[in-house]
Formats: structure tokens, C-alpha cells, sequence
């Protein structure tokens, strides 16, 4: 059944032409771009979303089939991980682009087979030159509205995304840009297959897409969300895309798209009667932005070393200090978090990530000083696990820790803060070549549909991500790592994720869902490790994110008897829909591997590898 549904993904994505010679010579892409933009047959048929997949010789996952067969046509073409994972977030851009794009940024973890190194790639968006700790404050001292701001050239940050797939390709890739954006290019021309999710979202957007008329005329044909199976084209969007594989990326940061980013942002289009707070970036924050390599956040946890994504994202220290806390409660009870019950592992679980949620808001921020080593340090979180009991839980808010080095009393914590404002959408996708390296990346726009924001003729959507600083401190008092200022870039829980066995991949996870995408990551790695559940069913198992303050519950946990359970001990549950919409691969040696993502939320997603085992 899986190499069935493996070469069907083929013979439709031959017909698309992202494989053969669009990752051919130059001869063949010339003669290509010179063809009518659009011709040829659309996609007239939805690739199957299969769940997970076992084989050899490479793998993708990630929430879109498209994108995971792009990914997967790189490799077969002898392309690596990292050229796969930019060639299959370009169609992300395409096929997800209210979650992603190359105007929002991201966060991209790489693991180096020839050098045994993890490194990471920081695409985060910048706050403009101008601004300051006030920026999101009305005249009175209050916040501004949350959702006003959203929608607006206020929200709008520096994307990073274009400026990380040329780092990725530059420095760990064997492709250029050139070649890996083609793909992408010809789906854009061509269409594809609405499905479900993007119905449903642009359904859900269309009241805000409408104050945008270029925003409308892209995504609300004849003034509505299109329907499940129609065909989807973004004509715009190829003509940007071949603008950049023939100019290079300046024709974004310094060139004639960047003139037309700044351009909107400082003065959005918008429908009659419509006014929206203006931006402030200018060609000089456009041009002067910069993705950053730099090393891991990391810690050990059951004798796996477990990778994520530093300053400015939260993901990778906040993932270590839940699993410090996890460990520490083995040792403060005298049981295995393999060994308890169910409702017992999810009370377990929900105190860390609590305590770590506690932490992450008082003490990380894109600022200088923050205790990175201290706030994923066994000892710190020795120290905050004394708070923990087995019968009941903690109230919430719990009050944060101080990460000074000296853990000899208990962390009973300093002052209890509110859980801040953020977003839900994002996009992830992993990659495992076959010589062993490995790429976890995480990209989005913040909000589903970002600002709202299209860029006339552009066919791309800009960020919110600046609603990512908190408009006011937290608490009255207390420093505040997260707040805006010039050239900042606002925290983030991206929590891109690698885990090695004895220096060897062994792992790559990621989700999107705002500041869900911890307790996510976090809960698939337990439910992988600790619960012995297979890929697939961590990833589908239904989640608990305890962010310090309710928690969401999915997939019918609140109202089941171990919802019942938790809430006899303190816990407050919240029934959601969906949480996150993850994806993941492990790496089972000996050529092999596992690709995995989600069964039900988002409608499903898609696993491939280049060889399926029958």
C-alpha cells in the first residue's frame, strides 16, 4: 500500500514538473522560463496524505504532500537534507501560505554527518530601527488592541525566511537557490489542490482579508474562500519566485520586492473605509537584515542529547528545562516516568512545563544576559522540582525561579505572571538524507495569514511577528526580556528539534502553534522515549499544553475519565480542537528511517521516504 501511494505522489508531481528537469541543467530551466507562465495541466488531484512511512534512502515529513514530494525529489536527484528542506519550504510558501512564506522567518537546525556538528540557522524578523520599549502603547499608557495591531503595518517585521534558505544553501546545501526555488515556481504557476485546511482558513480570514485588496483579489476569488478540490493559482507569487532564482536575493532586501515590502508595510492598501495602523520599516532595516549561524541549546536527557533552537526563540530552552524537570521528578518520587499511569505521566508532564513556562517568560528575551546555561542546567531544575507533589497541582500561575547558580534551597519562585498574548499558526518539516544529515525547520507569518497583508503583485503575505513582544511588562517591577526595541527580534517558541544517540542522528521533531510548540515537542519526545509509543502515535496521541496558566486539552482528552483525573488533582482543563500539527522522523540506522506526522489535525500530513519497504 505505501509504494503504491509512493508512485501515484510521483506520477503527480512528474506532471507538475518538480522532478526530471526542473532540478535539471541550465539548459533545461532556460527553455522551461521561457514557456507561457501557467501552461500546462494543474493539479487536478490531491496528493495522498499518508501518515508515516518506514525505508530507505531519505526522508521528509511534513504537514503538506506537496511539499513533502518536493523534498523528496531532491533527494532522489542527489540533492542533501538542507537543499530538500529549502526546496520544500519554498512550497510550503505556496501551499501553506498563511502559515508560512518569504515574508515571515523561522529557525533552522542542522545536523552535519561529515562533522558530527548540530548548527542553527537564525531567521528571526527584526523590529525596525525606530522602535522603542512604548511602541505598542496607546497615548494613555495601555496596551494597544492585541487584534488591531495584528492587522496592520505596526506588525509587520524584517522577514528572514529568503536570507535562511540562501544560509542553508550556501552552508550546508550542495544546490543554489536557482535551482531549489523552481519547484515551487512551477506549483505557484500551475495550482494546486485546495483542500480542506485551506478552505476552512480562508474561511476563517476572509472578514480581515477583505480590508486588504490585494489580500482579497488573491485569496477570495469572486469574494469568497475557494472550496475543497478547486485549484488554486498564484501567478504572482511565481513571478516573484523567478525574480529571485534569476536576480539572487537582492532583488528582495535591496531591489524592486523590498522596494514594494516597504512600501505597503509603511502604507497598507486598504479597503475604502478601512484605516490600519502604518509600519516603520525602512529600505535601510530591509537591506541591513542578516540570518544568523549559531550554536545549539542543548541538554541530555535519558542519555540522548536533545538540540533546539536558542536566543531569541524560547523553544530550545524551555524544551530542556521540561525534561531536566521531568528527570528530576524520577528522583524526587523514586518512580519512572515510563512507570506511572497515564494520569499520573500527564500530571508530570503538565507541572514542568508550568514551572518551565514560569521561567521562560520572566527570563527570555533578544536581550543581553539571559542565564541560558543556568535555565537548562539539571541543577536549576533540581531545584524548581521541589515544588512538585504527585497528588495534586500546583496553583497557577507558578511564580518564576532564579537561575543564579546557587541551588541549595528550594525554588519556591519570586512573583506569579500572566501568561503573555500570541499566536497559533507556523509550519514545520523534517528532513534525514542518506548520508546522515538531518534538518529540523521551523517557519512562519505568526498569526493564520500573518498581518493580512499581501504585497500588490507580489502574491505573498507579510509577518505580525512584532505582536510577539509583549506590549507592556508582564508584571509591574520586573524586568521585562521582551519588549520591543530597534533592531530586536521578538521572542519566539519555534522549538525546531534534533536528538542524537551517541553523537549519531537519532531523531528530528517540530510543530507549529504558538506557544503550544513547546508542550508539544516536548509531549511527542516523552510519548516517543518515555511512553514507548511508536512515531506515528506520539505524534497523534492527544495533547496537554500547561503554559503556567489553562490548559488545552485536545482530541476529546478534557471530557475523557483521565481528563476527570486530572482535574480531581487542581488540574483547569480547556477542551480545544487541534493542538499543533506536528511532524517528525526517526533515524533507525542502517539506511532506515521513519517519517511520521499527524493523523487528524490539520486534516493530516505527510510522510515520505525515497525508498517505502512494502
Amino acid at each position: 500500500m505505501r509504494a503504491s501511494l509512493r508512485y501515484l505522489a510521483l506520477g503527480l508531481a512528474g506532471a507538475l514538473g518538480v522532478s526530471g528537469t526542473v532540478l535539471g541543467g541550465s539548459a533545461a530551466v532556460a527553455h522551461q522560463d521561457r514557456q507561457h507562465e501557467g501552461r500546462g495541466s494543474p493539479v487536478t488531484a490531491e496528493l495522498p496524505k499518508v501518515p508515516t512511512m518506514t525505508g530507505g534512502g531519505g526522508a521528509v515529513s511534513s504537514v503538506d504532500p506537496l511539499a513533502s514530494q518536493v523534498g523528496i525529489d531532491v533527494l532522489e536527484r542527489g540533492g542533501n537534507a538542507a537543499d530538500a528542506a529549502v526546496a520544500a519550504a519554498a512550497t510550503l510558501g505556496v501551499t501553506e501560505p498563511y502559515s508560512a512564506g518569504i515574508g515571515g522567518g523561522g529557525f533552522f537546525v542542522h545536523y552535519d554527518a561529515a562533522t558530527g556538528e548540530v548548527r542553527t540557522i537564525d531567521g528571526r524578523e527584526t523590529a525596525p530601527a525606530t522602535y522603542t520599549e512604548d511602541e505598542f502603547l496607546g497615548e494613555d499608557g495601555e496596551p494597544l488592541d492585541f487584534a488591531t495591531v495584528v492587522s496592520s503595518g505596526a506588525s509587520v517585521g524584517v522577514p528572514g525566511t529568503l536570507a535562511t534558505w540562501e544560509t542553508a544553501a550556501e552552508e550546508f546545501g550542495t544546490m543554489d537557490l536557482h535551482r531549489l526555488l523552481r519547484p515551487a515556481e512551477r506549483i505557484a504557476a500551475r495550482g494546486f489542490t485546495v483542500d480542506e485546511n485551506f478552505s476552512e482558513q480562508t474561511a476563517a480570514n476572509a472578514e480581515r482579508f477583505r480590508k486588504f485588496p490585494a489580500t482579497a483579489a488573491l485569496f477570495l476569488r469572486e469574494g469568497e474562500a475557494p472550496a475543497v478540490g478547486d485549484v488554486f493559482r498564484n501567478p504572482d507569487l511565481a513571478r516573484t519566485y523567478r525574480t529571485i532564482r534569476h536576480e539572487g536575493t537582492g532583488a528582495f532586501y535591496d531591489g524592486s520586492i523590498g522596494a514594494a515590502i516597504v512600501d505597503e508595510s509603511r502604507a497598507p492598501t486598504t479597503a475604502e473605509g478601512v484605516a490600519v495602523l502604518p509600519g516603520e520599516m525602512t529600505r535601510e532595516d530591509l537591506g541591513s537584515y542578516e540570518a544568523l549561524l549559531k550554536d545549539p541549546v542543548s541538554t541530555e536527557y535519558r542519555g540522548l542529547e536533545v538540540y533546539g533552537m536558542g536566543l531569541p526563540s524560547s523553544g530550545g530552552i524551555t524544551v530542556a528545562e521540561t525534561l531536566n524537570l521531568l528527570e528530576a521528578y524520577d528522583e524526587r518520587t523514586g518512580t519512572a516516568l515510563a512507570d506511572v499511569p497515564e494520569t499520573q505521566y500527564l500530571h508530570r508532564f503538565s507541572e514542568a512545563t508550568a514551572t518551565a513556562f514560569a521561567d521562560r517568560n520572566r527570563w527570555i528575551g533578544d536581550v543581553a544576559g539571559v542565564p541560558v546555561a543556568e535555565l537548562t542546567s539539571q541543577e536549576f531544575a533540581d531545584e524548581r522540582a521541589c515544588l512538585f507533589e504527585e497528588g495534586t497541582a500546583q496553583p497557577r500561575p507558578i511564580a518564576f525561579g532564579e537561575p543564579d547558580g546557587d541551588y541549595a534551597a528550594c525554588g519556591t519562585g519570586q512573583a506569579r505572571q500572566p501568561e503573555p498574548v500570541g499566536g497559533v499558526s507556523t509550519t514545520h518539516l523534517n528532513v534525514a538524507d542518506r548520508w546522515g544529515n538531518v534538518v529540523s525547520y521551523t517557519l512562519t507569518i505568526e498569526q493564520t495569514g500573518g498581518s493580512g497583508i499581501t504585497v500588490p503583485g507580489h502574491g505573498f503575505l507579510l509577518n505580525n511577528e512584532l505582536t510577539d513582544f509583549n506590549f507592556a511588562p508582564l508584571t509591574e517591577g520586573v524586568p521585562d526580556p521582551n519588549l520591543p526595541g530597534p533592531g530586536k527580534r521578538p521572542r519566539s517558541s519555534m522549538s525546531p528539534t534534533i536528538v542524537l544517540r551517541d553523537g549519531e542522528p537519532w531523531m528530528s521533531v517540530g510543530t507549529p502553534g504558538g506557544a503550544t510548540i513547546i508542550t508539544t515537542v516536548a509531549q511527542i519526545l516523552t510519548g516517543h522515549i518515555d511512553r514507548d509509543l511508536a512515531l506515528v502515535d506520539a505524534v497523534a496521541a492527544p495533547r496537554l499544553s500547561s503554559r503556567n496558566g489553562t490548559e488545552g486539552a485536545d482530541l476529546g482528552l478534557a471530557g475523557s475519565p483521565t481528563g476527570a483525573q486530572l482535574r480531581e488533582l487542581g488540574h483547569e482543563l480547556e477542551d480545544v480542537r487541534w493542538i499543533g500539527n506536528a511532524s517528525a522522523i526517526r533515524v533507525l540506522g542502517d539506511g532506515r528511517f521513519v517519517a511520521a506526522a499527524e493523523t487528524e489535525r490539520g486534516y493530516g500530513g505527510s510522510a515520505m521516504v525515497v525508498h517505502p519497504e512494502p
